[in-house]
C-alpha cells in the first residue's frame, strides 16, 4: 500500500520556476493546491496557467501574502508549502513564515531558493549580494519559528545559462562567437528546470531531507563552460570564435552604478570565475542525486540537442 501523499500548496505558481513546482507536484500525485491572488483575473497569461493546472486536478485557493486571513485559510487545507517567489519579492515570504507559524499544521516548508546556497555566499559581490542576504533572512526566520523545512540549492538553471553557453541575456546558442569567462575551466552545475521541480518535490515527504539543505548536482551536468562550448561545437558542427574575458576586465565592468544587469553579472562572477557552485564537497545525505537515484534527469547534452 502506497503511503498517503502530502497535500502541497504552491505559492507563486505562475512564475518561471513556480509553474514547474506545481507541475512536479501534480506529476508526483500530490493533492496540489495553488495560491492564486485576486488580481490574477487581469492577466490572461496567468489565467491560462492556473486553468491548465486546474484541468489536471489542482485546486485553486484565492489568497494573498498581504491578506493574512485568506493565507491562513489556505494553509489550514494543506500539509506542505512550496514557495517560488520572484527575487524582488523574497522578503514578502516573511509574512508567509509568520502565517505558517500561526497555522501550526505545516509539516514542511520549502522557501523560494533554488539557486546557489546563500549560506555559502556571505562574501558575494555587490549588487548581487542582496539576493543572498534576503534568502538568508528568510532562512533564519524559518529556523527561528521552528518550522520543519528543506532548503533546495539547484545552482544554474539550464534555460538561463546552458541554453546560450552562458552568454549574458541570451537564450539560444551563439552562431559565430562565444564569450568565455577567464579560461572557462571553472566547474558549473547546470540543471534543467523541470528536474529542479522533480527533485524539490521529492523532498517534501522524505524525513531524510527535513531541516537540511539539499543540493541538486546531477553528476553528468557538472561541467565547465569550456566543456559545454566544446560539446555544442561537436554536436552542431560549428566552430565558434572564442573571446576570453579576463577576470580583471570583468570586475572593472562591474564598478558602475547598481543595475539589474550588474546584479546578474556579479553572480556570474562567482559561478564562472570562482566555480562556487561546485568548489565544495557534499555528503550523500544531502545529495539529491544520491537520495533520489530513480529520477532520470536531463543531461546537458540532451538539453542542448533541442537547439539543433
Amino acid at each position: 500500500m502506497e503511503p498517503i501523499k502530502s497535500r502541497v500548496l504552491v505559492v507563486g505558481c505562475t512564475g518561471y520556476i513556480g509553474r514547474l513546482m506545481a507541475q512536479a507536484s501534480l506529476d508526483l500525485n500530490h493533492p496540489t493546491y495553488l495560491l492564486v491572488r485576486p488580481d490574477v483575473v487581469h492577466d490572461i497569461r496567468r489565467v491560462e496557467i492556473v486553468l491548465g493546472f486546474k484541468a489536471q486536478g489542482a485546486k485553486l485557493l484565492e489568497g494573498s501574502l498581504d491578506d493574512n486571513e485568506s493565507l491562513l485559510a489556505a494553509l489550514k487545507q494543506v500539509d506542505v508549502v512550496v514557495s517560488a517567489m520572484a527575487e524582488n519579492r523574497l522578503l514578502s515570504q516573511l509574512k508567509l513564515v509568520e502565517a505558517i507559524k500561526q497555522a501550526g499544521n505545516i509539516k514542511r516548508f520549502l522557501p523560494s531558493e533554488f539557486g546557489m546556497d546563500p549560506d555559502r555566499m556571505h562574501h558575494a559581490l555587490k549588487p548581487g549580494n542582496h539576493v543572498f542576504e534576503s534568502k538568508r533572512e528568510v532562512r533564519r526566520a524559518v529556523e527561528a519559528a521552528g518550522i520543519p523545512h528543506t532548503f533546495v540549492s539547484a545552482n544554474c538553471f539550464a534555460g538561463y545559462f546552458l541554453s546560450s553557453l552562458a552568454q549574458f541575456a541570451q537564450f539560444m546558442p551563439p552562431k559565430e562567437k562565444v564569450f568565455i569567462y577567464g579560461d572557462g575551466t571553472a566547474k558549473v552545475v547546470w540543471v534543467v528546470e523541470a528536474d529542479v521541480g522533480r527533485y524539490a518535490l521529492s523532498t517534501v515527504d522524505d524525513p531524510r531531507a527535513v531541516n537540511k539543505t539539499i543540493y541538486i548536482r546531477p553528476p553528468a551536468n557538472v561541467l565547465s563552460q569550456k566543456e559545454v562550448v566544446e560539446m555544442w561545437e561537436e554536436m552542431s558542427g560549428v566552430t565558434l570564435v572564442k573571446c576570453h574575458i579576463p577576470e580583471e576586465d570583468f570586475l572593472r565592468d562591474l564598478q558602475g552604478p547598481p543595475s539589474p544587469k550588474n546584479e546578474a553579472l556579479s553572480i556570474f562572477y562567482h559561478v564562472f570565475y570562482k566555480g562556487e557552485c561546485s568548489n565544495f564537497d557534499i555528503s550523500d545525505d544531502v545529495s539529491a542525486s544520491h537520495l533520489y537515484p530513480h529520477i532520470d534527469y536531463m543531461s546537458a547534452s540532451s538539453y542542448l540537442k533541442r537547439f539543433l
